[in-house]
């Protein structure tokens, strides 16, 4: 098992946001949105708790977003604005793909991704492997 938090402020944006535009000729234009930098952040926090080894069978992964408290939240309240929690994870879930926690995303069996207004804002992770069943 494998546990930390990162101190850190949460995006507010992902990759999987998608932007829309309209030109003078009425032609539409998708194109991604979100913050690079958040995602080059993560990738910079996640890197100091990278396993020796990847996980090699089924992992449970338990995340906690937690986000900096405004007046009007309390500790513990639900964070229900943007970014979606699955957002959030997909992105998680490829950063630490990219980064060798897992040989493949694919072996997450288990995902519980959770977001909150909190004190100490940042990100919790909670990392099980099931034992080897063949």
């Amino acid at each position: 098992m494998t546990e930390f938090f990162m101190d850190m402020i949460p995006p507010t944006a992902t990759r999987q946001q998608q932007g829309h535009t309209v030109d003078k000729k009425g032609v539409h234009h998708f194109y991604k949105r979100g913050n690079g930098k958040a995602e080059a952040k993560l990738t910079a926090y996640l890197s100091k708790h990278i396993p020796e080894k990847p996980f090699g069978s089924a992992v449970q992964l338990i995340v906690k977003w937690c986000y900096p408290l405004r007046a009007k939240h309390h500790n513990g309240e639900p964070y229900t604005n943007k970014p979606d929690a699955d957002n959030l994870c997909k992105s998680l879930l490829d950063i630490m793909t990219k980064l060798n926690y897992w040989n493949d995303d694919k072996q997450v069996y288990s995902l519980v991704c959770e977001k909150f207004w909190a004190e100490r804002p940042g990100v919790y992770i909670k990392i099980s492997e099931t034992e080897d069943l063949t």
